[in-house]
């Protein structure tokens, strides 16, 4: 059954691939921000997988869940800076 993990883990790291690249190439900032929290669920995922191969699972949780709040906090503040400037009214 731990091959099965194993595979699966590196199944889910090499999609990982696909929105890295949107990431580095999104032609808008809205494609790079999707991106970026799609890593960041497929992340969680790879750790949680982590947790069944190593039959520790109630560990991984704790950090995939603290993986989570980091990886909101960091797409909220990055939308937050690249959204557009306030129209100045002349």
């Amino acid at each position: 059954m731990d091959i099965f993990f194993v595979s699966l883990a590196l199944v889910l790291s090499i999609a990982l691939l696909i929105p890295f690249y949107r990431v580095y190439k999104g032609p808008t900032v809205f494609d790079r921000l999707l991106g970026a929290a799609a890593v960041g669920g497929k992340t969680m995922t790879i750790i949680l997988l982590f947790g069944l191969i190593y039959d520790r699972l109630d560990m991984f949780i704790d950090i995939s869940l603290g993986y989570a709040i980091l990886n909101f906090v960091g797409v909220i503040a990055m939308a937050k800076y690249f959204r557009s400037p306030p129209r100045s009214s002349k």
